[in-house]
């Protein structure tokens, strides 16, 4: 009787740990998300409807995360699988295309929602896979994942996934009008950005922002700056006055701090959630979030009265 029970606990400890450690173990459909902030946004839109697996943990750095080898496999058998594209998760691309080549439906977001160049740097020339920045560009992109979750996703209630992205549209077209309300009341002098690297050129398009510099000079943190680098940048950062420098969470700010020494002038290095979501229960937990967060940083870095 003892083993009885024994066996019994052991089998359901089992398929706890295989359903943890799984990419989607129940019967619903099963959407596979490489990025945590298009994960959100498709957890929004499906609700209930399919499993949504998210590959990329929260304070991760897109261009270097990595995935196991039973992610890897959970994308070949996925009914859709979502992806940033436009080079951003170096790491996974090669799993997106195997699962691809598998006949996994697989939908590049970045490339499909008017994607910008990079004006500077050595990536210069090249699309900036940062749309998320861009709130009407998200509005873009979720009528696009809709159409496509619609689409590729048997057993989906078509009207009920419309619904809520109706829903949800809204949502983020309501944000980007609080934002550009909100950013009106910034002088023009003082909407200059340096950031940790290239990441916010679409944030600066919609709400008009010069980006005058990053402290590496490309669209990947995987690149590192130049001593001349640096130089330009100093110089750039004392010609405007800029009042703060803006590093990503998920990297660490001792360029930035040693940049602003360098610089000679007072300049306060300030956070932000650039490129990932952060845990659930903290300040950019979810899309919506990160770019109120964001939101807040900037315009209070900016204007001097900021956290």
């Amino acid at each position: 009787m003892r083993t009885g029970r024994l066996m019994a606990a052991l089998a359901a400890l089992t398929v706890t740990l295989m359903g943890g450690a799984a990419c989607g173990s129940s019967d619903r459909p099963q959407i596979v998300v490489t990025t945590n902030i298009l994960g959100d946004v498709v957890t929004q839109l499906v609700g209930d409807e399919a499993e949504v697996s998210v590959l990329m943990k929260p304070n991760a750095d897109p261009h270097s995360f990595g995935i196991s080898a039973r992610e890897a496999h959970a994308m070949q058998s996925a009914d859709l699988v979502v992806y940033n594209g436009l080079g951003l998760e170096e790491g996974v691309l090669q799993h997106v295309e195997a699962a691809r080549t598998e006949g996994a439906p697989a939908i590049e977001v970045g490339a499909r929602v008017e994607p910008m160049e990079y004006q500077d740097g050595d990536a210069a020339g090249t699309p900036d896979p940062h749309f998320w920045t861009d709130p009407a560009r998200m509005v873009t992109a979720v009528r696009l994942l809709t159409d496509e979750i619609v689409k590729q996703v048997d057993g989906v209630d078509a009207a009920a996934v419309r619904k809520r992205a109706d829903a949800y549209a809204k949502q983020v077209s309501d944000l980007d009008a609080d934002l550009a309300e909100r950013v009106a009341g910034l002088p023009a002098e003082r909407r200059v950005l340096v950031t940790n690297h290239h990441v916010f050129g679409y944030f600066a398009e919609r709400y008009d922002f010069r980006v005058i510099g990053a402290i590496i000079p490309g669209g990947t943190t995987l690149a590192s700056p130049s001593s001349s680098d640096l130089a330009s940048l100093t110089s750039a950062i004392r010609t405007h006055q800029v009042p703060a420098i803006f590093a990503d969470t998920s990297q660490p700010a001792r360029l930035a701090e040693v940049l602003a020494a360098e610089a000679g002038v007072q300049v306060r290095v300030v956070p932000l959630f650039s490129e990932s979501l952060s845990e659930p229960d903290q300040d950019a937990g979810t899309y919506l979030d990160m770019m109120r967060f964001n939101a807040d940083a900037i315009i209070g870095g900016l204007s001097g009265n900021g956290r």
